[in-house]
């Protein structure tokens, strides 16, 4: 039995997603803001926390906000008119999350209460967990009744007020506060939790669709009493919020699972203690009589003690005449518990080994005394071994008379657990962390108990540790139809198909260059060292691509030669990208060489040829408008652009002429021309500088900087370019200039339609275009 997948809706940005499960474990990832840590909240809340309700109105998907308050208005509206008041519907607008098992014919006697029919034999079985009113119709007539008084105070009030108005002989009519409740959303915003629990509903297996939209439920459907996963599902939670480096309250004695889910180690120890390991319980075994008869010695030696010490003060109170002949005595006594000696911040204690001379010393520092992240470390691991040995039921939790049997399934959610810890810690957390959750000899190779793990994350460097079969993409989606942005998630498993060389060179290369892609706002791959180097700065340094800067982009080393393999992944994603590569032009031959029109050349890059603008004549390329390098992908609103040498108008010894550029270096010399005749340097800089001084036209300069370039040094280049005293003095090449300009917009448009930022107006568009071209 395994969790196959869930359905939330309406939950937060969560309109209606679906979330698989792989086997084992699950890696939910994702660009800020895009609904991961919705994704868990809505699981905890659910499953963890459903018998203590923490939802609140800010949990229900603001664009039904609007639907709710007219479905409250119609009831008034109903009213007033002394008309049938409508039914109430809130099965489109309240938070919900349907749950979906994978169970095998043989494993029916789990899930009895669940059985949709009597005659069904094996495969999905789905539950509908709802927050839903308990009483739809009292609700309703609470609403009213409530909403009629403040109206009828309301109208009293301003009544009141004109009287006194014309008394005085004032003008118009005084602003009075609207009073409780405005509306349907404001009387839910205090009463939610009293009128709304989460209720529990089969649905029909036959009735799943590929898409996440929920199953409309039968009007006389009945909720399932108590608990539909009691005896079937443990789920354990580590939340993000795990508040290191503060003090525990020393009052917790570990009397719940909430203690071992506490910050500190040493309540957590307590916790683990009294649940598997305290010998003191009602039912101690017999290896537990040595621990006993050590306890009781310790205390019948500390009782003698006090005796002889409070002896004197007891002999004292009898001076004034206590205790009379029918009072009772005083004694001193201790009762000892294993317990108390865990109940103190230092508890647990780290061991610093030193030398004193030739003897090794150890000394000994408090739980607080460590950094962060090995305490949140060391806490995470150890909170997994608890989760693991209580649902395995290790040592005392065996004698629980509450439990029957263990459930088949355990689910655990750990959210960011990246927090505090260093990049190859993540890696070794995210790679052991299920190895402890089944680290018991009846778990080895048992699959009748299953455990399913489920991480949200912001790193990169975990997320990467994973397979891509692990991995969910939660892709942020545009407001559409007056709704506010929402997200749908991406299952990653069949990215690359079949095609495995393709899955191994771009796992390979994400985990060499620990790209952030996975958590990016925009993608820019780039040709080469001498790219990498001088885009950001031109970024940097330039005003027009300022709001760059203040995005999150994730800049790929990647040449034209193997970009396109990426292409699945960002079309999986659905991630704006902006490739910058060069035009590479070969003559008829296949070599290499520098780029003529109308000579029947193409372009080696395969970038070019397969993906955007997929085309290899060089004339056509030449000729192509910017429109042409772009890429749109209209179902997924996103779009992919290129960006290559392209004709340069450029002036040149007192002459105008078309200079056509095959890389990076040469549309740098094209386009600073008088730039490169005035800076000293060495290597490529001198040379470029003497081509320069040498050249009488575009064509001899373009054959000499080709020459050039050929023994190389097109990094120290970059380097020495980022040397210049005015870095804005070097103007990037139109192309690249090109290609980032249509960056800045396509990022802002999706900041637009994201409501990260307000739409521009009209006239401001105008005074850009016109600075714009100014710039130009």
């Amino acid at each position: 039995m395994r969790l196959s997948f869930v359905d939330i809706a309406n939950f937060r940005k969560l309109r209606s997603v679906r979330i698989d499960f792989a086997k084992d474990k699950t890696v939910l990832v994702g660009a800020n803001n895009s609904g991961k840590s919705s994704a868990m909240v809505a699981m905890r809340y659910f499953l963890v926390d459903k018998q203590r309700s923490k939802f609140s109105l800010n949990d229900f998907t603001l664009s039904h906000w609007p639907a709710i308050d007219a479905m409250g208005n119609a009831w008034e509206e109903a009213r007033r008119a002394e008309q049938t008041l409508p039914r109430p519907n809130w099965e489109t607008v309240v938070p919900a999350i349907d749950l979906w098992l994978e169970v095998k014919d043989d494993e029916v006697h789990y899930v009895q209460k669940i059985l949709p029919t009597l005659d069904w034999n094996g495969g999905l079985l789905g539950v509908r967990l709802k927050f839903e009113p308990r009483d739809a119709t009292a609700l309703q007539e609470e609403f009213l009744a409530k909403r009629a008084a403040a109206v009828a105070v309301h109208a009293a009030a301003m009544g009141t007020a004109k009287q006194k108005a014309s008394i005085k002989g004032e003008a118009g009519e005084q602003a009075l506060p609207a009073l409780w409740p405005r509306s349907l959303t404001d009387f839910l915003r205090r009463e939610l939790t009293k009128k709304f629990s989460v209720q529990a509903y089969i649905l029909d297996p036959s009735r799943i669709g590929d898409a996440p939209d929920a199953q409309v439920l039968p009007g006389d459907i009945d909720p399932i009493e108590g608990d539909p996963f009691e005896g079937l599902i443990r789920v354990d939670d580590i939340p993000a919020q795990r508040g290191f480096g503060q003090s525990d309250s020393i009052g917790s004695d570990g009397d719940s699972d909430g203690a071992i889910a506490t910050r500190k180690l040493s309540s957590q120890l307590r916790g683990y203690y009294k649940k598997h390991l305290d010998p003191t319980t009602n039912t101690p075994e017999t290896d537990d009589l040595v621990a006993l008869k050590a306890i009781e010695s310790a205390q019948a030696a500390f009782d003698d003690r006090l005796g002889a010490s409070f002896s004197r003060p007891l002999e004292e109170l009898q001076t004034i005449g206590y205790p009379g002949v029918t009072d009772p005595n005083i004694s001193v006594s201790t009762r000892l518990s294993p317990l108390d000696a865990l109940k103190h911040d230092a508890a647990v204690q780290y061991v610093v080994k030193m030398m004193r001379g030739k003897e090794q010393v150890d000394l000994r520092l408090p739980e607080d005394s460590n950094g962060l992240g090995y305490q949140n470390l060391i806490s995470m691991i150890f909170r997994l071994m608890s989760f693991r040995d209580a649902w395995m039921r290790v040592g005392k939790a065996d004698q629980d008379p509450g439990q029957s049997f263990i459930p088949p399934l355990h689910l655990v959610l750990v959210e960011e657990p990246e927090a505090y810890l260093h990049t190859q810690v993540q890696q070794v957390f995210i790679r052991k962390a299920y190895e402890v959750l089944r680290n018991h000899g009846d778990l080895k190779g048992n699959e009748r108990l299953q455990t399913q793990l489920v991480v949200s994350t912001h790193s990169s460097h975990l997320a990467l540790e994973c397979e891509f079969g692990s991995l969910r993409y939660f892709r942020r989606r545009p407001a559409k139809d007056n709704e506010v942005p929402c997200c749908r998630v991406v299952n990653l498993t069949d990215v690359f198909g079949k095609d495995a060389a393709t899955k191994r060179f771009v796992t390979r290369y994400l985990n060499v260059t620990h790209c952030d892609l996975l958590f990016a706002d925009a993608a820019v791959f780039i040709e080469g060292p001498a790219e990498r180097i001088l885009i950001p700065h031109f970024v940097r340094h330039h005003e027009e691509f300022e709001s760059l800067s203040e995005s999150y982009i994730t800049w790929l080393e990647l040449g034209g030669s193997h970009a396109h393999r990426l292409r699945k992944l960002i079309e999986k994603l659905g991630l704006t990208t902006l490739i910058i590569t060069d035009l590479d032009a070969m003559d008829q031959a296949g070599n290499a060489a520098r780029p003529l029109r109308n000579a029947g050349q193409k372009t080696r890059n395969q970038t070019l040829k397969s993906w955007c603008p997929e085309k290899d004549s060089l004339d056509d390329l030449l000729d192509l408008a910017d429109q042409g390098k772009v890429k749109e992908y209209e179902d997924e609103e996103f779009a992919v652009r290129v960006a290559y040498q392209c004709p340069t108008m450029v002036r040149f010894n007192g002459l105008s002429g078309e200079a056509l550029a095959n890389t990076l270096e040469d549309a740098l010399v094209f386009q600073n021309t008088a730039l490169f005749a005035a800076t000293g340097g060495q290597g490529l800089m001198a040379k470029f500088r003497a081509a320069v001084a040498e050249s009488e036209t575009l064509e001899a300069l373009g054959e000499k900087v080709a020459d050039a370039l050929r023994l190389g040094g097109k990094a120290e280049l970059a380097l020495d370019l980022l040397e210049l005293e005015d870095p804005r003095a070097l103007v990037p090449p139109e192309y690249i200039r090109e290609g980032l300009a249509w960056l800045v917009v396509e990022l802002r448009k999706n900041q637009e339609a994201l409501g990260t930022i307000a739409p521009v107006k009209a006239s401001d568009t105008e005074a850009q275009e016109e600075a714009d071209g100014r710039a130009s």
